[in-house]
């Protein structure tokens, strides 16, 4: 299924912003191109202009370019079978169009709104299936377009078959059979002369010569339809890919725009553009979503790039639906940070310090990457797992200074005698310093723990950083005594 060129399209509706489930597509769009010496087209379905978002078409092509999905063909680098956006395609669809009208596959419909509603309401009323009653398929063809070239309101509708079957072949789920008779006459042109995903889409995956149409099983109700289409202009069908749907975390329901909006409130998204603000790694991406819906094995779960196009295909897709698991994600973002060389997270890394505030010296930067690259789960975790590095002074908490089991006086004892052994010290190596916080802690019948947790306090101002012996050697000895010398302070007003 992989061993000819493939020509795939990425083919988003900007009126929104993109999400899992569209990077998603993208992705196996890409991959599958890659995989086969294919192409990757964007083309842009921006025909609802109701519900069209200007912004959205900068987002997509942002968001992709992040994801690190290059496109061969698209509406900002052109190419042989342009133009990639429908709204520059009118034309095209309307000759289309009434090519199936001539053919006797398509037909126009003058039918009002309010008629419309009316036979609506009495299907509803006779708990009928909701769908078009055919007043317009009848209408003698030369009667019809005497009444649209006279200027009448209309839409161009598919004329279905009555009787029969249509047979759709999925890649994934393989033959899915349709009675004709339960389909309905879908408008394919709206009265504005606009086409709809119907028509425009599969005219365009024509002219474009799209051999594969990877898209959400979303469209599996629409599926005969289309199929139909391509069978009433005769066109070689492509090989359609109808993905797996994407579940709530929970595992229950499919995902939704309210769930979205919840997942916000804990600070989550679906949406890829939040998802680089909240520090993850595109890579991290990437090796996520392609792992829900394909697998390679049932061992391997690190993949880059590169990894993926190796190995991709479609054989191994799997339609069973697929859940946001959140934590996994975590998991890969934490193993491809940690894959990373350091000068490259320290590229990726700085602008978190700097939107938390803090002035960021190089040096001390690159100093404390080692330490801070097995600790990060998020690039946005950085400030707070180490923007201490870059305060002036730390102002420790008074009852951490404490610990579980010191008193005050206790502990001013032991942040005095702290102070007095690291002045004399040679250096503030674990080797050199370990030894002796723990002889303290014996001397003064405190657990060791208590001392560590106390200088740690003392010299970051965070219950939990990175080693304390590695911390104290990049921060240096002076601001080590300053950190101690104030958190004496603070024992000393305590006591008092």
């Amino acid at each position: 299924m992989n061993s000819k060129p493939a020509r795939v399209r990425f083919a988003p509706s900007p009126t929104g912003r993109l999400h899992l489930g569209g990077a998603r597509t993208a992705l196996y769009d890409y991959l599958l191109a890659r995989a086969t010496g294919g192409q990757f087209i964007l083309r842009i379905e921006d025909t609802d202009r109701k519900r069209y978002q200007p912004e959205a078409e900068a987002e997509f092509v942002r968001a992709l370019r992040w994801l690190g999905l290059e496109w061969d063909e698209g509406p900002d680098i052109g190419g042989p079978y342009g133009p990639y956006r429908q709204s520059e395609r009118k034309e095209i669809y309307q000759r289309y169009a009434w090519e199936l009208v001539e053919r006797g596959h398509a037909y126009p419909c003058f039918c009002s709104a309010e008629r419309l509603q009316k036979v609506r309401e009495e299907q509803k009323r006779r708990k009928e299936s909701i769908r078009y009653d055919g007043h317009c398929r009848n209408i003698p063809p030369a009667e019809a377009r005497a009444r649209v070239e006279a200027g009448e309101r209309h839409v161009i509708r598919f004329k279905m078959p009555r009787e029969g079957q249509v047979v759709c072949r999925d890649a994934l789920r393989g033959e899915i059979v349709y009675d004709n008779a339960n389909l309905d006459d879908s408008i394919l042109v709206k009265s504005d002369g606009l086409a709809l995903y119907h028509l425009a889409s599969m005219v365009d995956d024509h002219l474009m010569e799209i051999t594969h149409v990877l898209r959400g099983s979303e469209w599996l109700p629409t599926f005969p339809l289309h199929v139909h289409i391509y069978q009433a202009f005769g066109w070689e069908q492509p090989e359609w890919v109808h993905l797996s749907v994407f579940l709530k975390p929970s595992g229950k329901g499919k995902m939704s725009k309210r769930e979205a909006a919840n997942l916000m409130k804990d600070g989550r998204s679906i949406f890829i553009t939040d998802l680089e603000a909240m520090g993850y790694l595109p890579e991290a991406t990437i090796n996520w979503i392609a792992l829900m819906g394909w697998s390679y094995d049932d061992r391997t779960e690190f993949f880059t790039l590169d990894d993926l196009v190796q190995k991709f295909s479609i054989r191994k897709l799997n339609p069973a639906p697929a859940a946001i698991n959140f934590s996994k994600f975590d998991h890969f973002n934490g193993l491809h940070i940690r894959a990373l060389p350091l000068d490259d997270l320290m590229r990726r890394v700085r602008p978190f310090f700097e939107r938390a505030g803090y002035q960021v010296d190089d040096e001390k930067l690159r100093q404390i990457m080692p330490i801070l690259q097995p600790r990060l789960k998020t690039l946005s975790d950085a400030p707070e797992v180490a923007g201490f590095f870059f305060e002036d002074r730390a102002e420790p908490d008074p009852q951490r200074l404490l610990g579980k089991r010191l008193t005050p006086a206790q502990a001013l004892a032991a942040a005095r005698r702290l102070r007095a052994m690291i002045d004399e010290w040679p250096d503030l190596s674990q080797e050199t310093g370990e030894a002796p916080v723990r002889a303290l802690a014996a001397e003064m019948n405190v657990k060791a723990g208590d001392l560590f947790a106390l200088l740690r306090e003392a010299v970051t101002g965070r219950p939990v950083s990175p080693p304390i012996f590695d911390t104290m050697v990049i921060l240096g000895r002076e601001t080590v005594l300053q950190r101690l010398d104030r958190a004496i302070e603070i024992l000393a007003a305590m006591e008092n």
